[in-house]
């Protein structure tokens, strides 16, 4: 059975989902409906999204499995090796996957990713250093890279 909980968060609802085994999505929501369900990756997934609200984690260990394609696949990859309290351009991440002139393509894998925090597209900016946009809105984005130390 799937797991699905809503978790009432420093940056508003967080649906996080998973399939029994690994985390498939931490989403943003407006409403805390529908039937939760509790597992064992979506309860890990909560504790650790707690511990780094709270400034106790800074990295997270919860098996991941978010659907896309080989392309978004290596773009996530390279975002969870963006080291917490730092950022990266679409750019740099269009080189660390071997393909630097993907820079648009990355950012739309960027905003394609299902598994927000966890996945950090939020340490994502654009190459101007400027704040760029965020699939869970600007604000978010801002309170996340504020909570890593950033100057956003």
């Amino acid at each position: 059975m799937n797991g699905r909980i809503i978790y009432d968060s420093p940056v508003g609802l967080l649906e996080i989902v998973s399939d029994g085994k690994a985390l498939l999505s931490v989403r943003s929501v407006n409403e805390a409906g529908g039937e939760y369900f509790h597992d064992n990756i979506v309860d890990a997934a909560e504790k650790q999204l707690r511990e780094y609200f709270c400034g106790k984690r800074r990295c997270f260990d919860i098996p991941t499995a978010p659907e896309g394609t080989d392309f978004c696949k290596k773009v996530w990859r390279a975002l969870s090796a963006v080291p917490y309290g730092e950022t990266r351009s679409y750019g740099d991440i269009a080189a660390a996957i071997d393909r630097p002139s993907a820079a648009r393509a990355v950012g739309n894998a960027v905003g394609d990713n299902p598994i927000l925090i966890m996945i950090p597209c939020h340490r994502v900016i654009r190459s101007d250093g400027n704040l760029g946009g965020f699939s869970a809105g600007t604000e978010m984005k801002k309170f996340l890279l504020k909570l890593e130390n950033n100057l956003f």
